[in-house]
């Protein structure tokens, strides 16, 4: 029996030993993950490091976003600069903040941000791919990296974060090509465009998907036709992380698209993958469905940046607290059920 069976077998044991009634806690498959994923009877989520990625999107010229693209830049900085709200979310939680500008626009290196990208900004989908295959490639090995930077903390599990005008609009395309529907069933509002700017988006998307041909294509192509370069680096960090047995507590829309094509690339994945919230952003509910989890809030987020799975990381906590500090049944003196 490996690590992880034996150590998930024996705290099921102690778990049915504790002094609550059975099935008495929603949080119990929570923990079972994490004392599974993590090879232990007493899991931990105390060291976890969070890191955004940032990108801009050529899909921003077909007036798709709210916001102006230079918001990618300015809250770059501002993440690093420690005024963002991913930034108070991250010191009141004590946990390490890395910001990587894996394809914004900005031709100089901002302080505090590490610069890890092939390009500045993808290309506009709507008539070019946004990404080549080396492109796509750099991408991925840029996630990598900055798993690899967080490993050497041995973290207990990672957040990963997103910032980039126009990413909702490249992850609707994204999950409609790998889910084979229509953008009108998953394009949501984003940064706050009306309807009339929802049915616009879902045109572009479709119009987009169609003349790539990639819905139901491979992961690959379809980030190649319609991604995001700070989404395919998430995909990748995703990977990498699960390789390195790192448990990821998954974002909101954008993250957990990027975890759909992880898992579409990489099966294996899938159970180190615990979804933090669902957003307020109209498709999310499909991708949680396709990945098959359960979130564990539900607060109307759109915020993005991480800051779902920072506000229930200390949930994530309570849970462990819980189980590895709950008397059992014969320690509290309480009777059990009959046998």
């Amino acid at each position: 029996m490996s690590p992880p069976s034996i150590a998930r077998r024996r705290s099921r044991v102690r778990r049915n030993s504790q002094n609550q009634p059975a099935r008495s806690a929603g949080w119990s498959s929570l923990r079972s993950s994490l004392r599974g994923l993590q090879a232990t009877e007493q899991p931990r989520a105390a060291r976890v490091p969070i890191i955004i990625f940032a990108g801009d999107h050529g899909i921003v010229a077909q007036g798709v976003s709210a916001y102006p693209q230079g918001v990618t830049i300015a809250m770059m900085a501002n993440f690093a600069s420690g005024g963002a709200a991913i930034s108070v979310l991250a010191r009141e939680l004590g946990s390490n903040l890395e910001v990587v500008d894996a394809g914004t626009l900005a031709q100089e290196a901002i302080a505090g941000v590490v610069t890890d990208k092939p390009r500045q900004g993808t290309r506009d989908f709507s008539v070019e791919v946004a990404l080549t295959p080396t492109e796509l490639a750099f991408a991925f090995e840029a996630g990598q990296r900055a798993v690899a930077r967080a490993a050497a903390g041995r973290p207990d599990l990672l957040i990963f974060g997103e910032m980039g005008i126009g990413n909702t609009t490249t992850s609707a395309a994204v999950a409609a090509s790998l889910l084979g529907i229509s953008a009108e069933e998953i394009a949501g509002s984003g940064t706050g465009v009306d309807a009339a700017g929802r049915a616009h988006k879902a045109r572009v998307i479709d119009a987009a998907i169609a003349r790539h041909g990639v819905a139901g294509a491979s992961p690959e192509k379809i980030l190649c036709a319609v991604g995001g370069l700070e989404i395919a680096a998430i995909c990748g960090a995703i990977i990498a992380a699960a390789q390195a047995r790192i448990p990821v507590l998954i974002d909101g829309f954008i993250v957990s698209v990027a975890a759909l094509a992880a898992v579409r690339l990489n099966a294996s994945c899938q159970p180190f993958l615990l979804p933090s919230h669902q957003s307020a952003e109209h498709g999310h509910r499909l991708v949680l469905r396709a990945l098959n989890v359960q979130p564990l809030i539900s607060l109307d987020l759109r915020l993005g940046e991480g800051s779902g799975a920072a506000i229930a990381l200390p949930l994530v906590r309570l849970a462990c607290s819980l189980h590895n500090g709950m008397a059992t049944f014969a320690q509290a003196n309480v009777p059990d059920r009959p046998a």
